[in-house]
């Protein structure tokens, strides 16, 4: 739940008001759902004061261009050999991993309580108003674990969540067009609007998004910038400032080299060597390979983020030796 992509503009007849779906509700493809009071109250009270305190926020950049509008941290398991989960996005780099926090550490013990598997990643992302937001997207999922569910807590203020049918998977319910576009003959008809969704994410809730939802859904948060004797309550809490916690189940791991502590190597579900054995040197700018490698897995992850039909097999599952696309290296210190 964090890369950008660009919003698209219906035209043509008004779009229906989308359902606002919450507590008990099939969310989306059906395999999502909202969870209120994940934290008991005396851990929900002192959250967001804590991870203000503990958490360690730097600033991330587009690709594009430009910070973006919130700001970010990324945790994690390092094991005793120094391994840890990487988590590849459209930015040109991320946020250096750190040990989970203290108390993310305590909010992740109710999360995988209540999600019956293990997460082993966290980008954590603060919304210091409503002027933060995140544009629709969907999860890259080279490097999550396949099957498992991507879940984010939400701690302050309330803010809203629009889920929207990708543009395929709209265009193949709809009778008057195509599946597909081309470059001959008119393009598609647009003026049926796509299915969306909205759900509330109130403190101290936690959003299940299941592998279909991620697949035929696009998500993000908009502005909210009214202003503030129109918000409620809860809309307003902790000044309107919210934080998430994004926990995922990551497949895809780095670990320094053994020969050179400054070199790291990369392995797991989307690398090339899919073990701990088979661990191969991250491709640095200056291999020959490393423009064609990075040029393959941004057309990869523009493919996710637009296709219902998205072959994961084909497009990630060789795996990728490089990282972000910037020229830093790539630490968990």
């Amino acid at each position: 739940m964090s890369e950008s992509s660009t919003n698209s503009n219906t035209r043509g007849r008004r779009a229906p008001k989308a359902p606002e779906l919450g507590v008990g509700d099939d969310i989306g493809a059906g395999d999502s759902h909202l969870v209120a009071d994940i934290l008991p109250t005396n851990l929900a009270d002192v959250a967001f004061d804590r991870m203000k305190e503990e958490v360690g926020w730097k600033t991330m950049y587009h690709r594009a261009g430009g910070e973006v509008p919130r700001l970010v941290a990324v945790e994690g398991d390092i094991a005793e050999d120094g391994s840890f989960p990487i988590y590849r996005h459209p930015a040109d780099e991320s946020p250096p991993l750190s040990q989970f926090s203290p108390i993310v550490a305590r909010i992740r013990d109710h999360v995988q309580k209540v999600l019956k598997h293990p997460v082993n990643h966290v980008l954590i992302q603060h919304y210091r108003s409503g002027a933060d937001y995140i544009s629709e997207h969907s999860d890259k999922t080279i490097d999550v674990v396949r099957g498992s569910n991507i879940v984010n807590v939400s701690l302050g203020a309330q803010r809203v969540m629009t889920l929207r049918l990708k543009k395929d998977r709209k265009l193949k319910h709809s009778a008057e067009g195509p599946t597909s576009t081309s470059n001959s003959g008119p393009p598609p008809p647009e003026h049926t609007p796509r299915t969306a969704q909205k759900i509330r994410l109130p403190h101290n809730s936690m959003f299940v998004m299941g592998p279909e939802t991620n697949k035929q859904w696009l998500h993000g948060i908009n502005h909210d910038n009214r202003p503030l004797n129109l918000k409620s309550a809860e809309e307003k809490y902790e000044g309107g400032n919210r934080i998430s916690l994004t926990f995922r189940h990551i497949g895809t791991f780095l670990v320094p080299d053994a020969n050179d502590p400054t070199q790291m190597r990369i392995y797991g579900q989307g690398a090339k060597g899919k073990t701990r054995a088979e661990a191969r040197l991250v491709l640095g700018s200056e291999d020959e390979k490393h423009e064609e490698e990075v040029k393959r897995m941004l057309w990869a992850f523009g493919e996710e983020n637009q296709r219902s039909d998205f072959d994961w097999d084909a497009a990630y599952g060789e795996g990728f030796d490089v990282l972000h696309f910037s020229l830093k290296k790539e630490s968990n210190s």
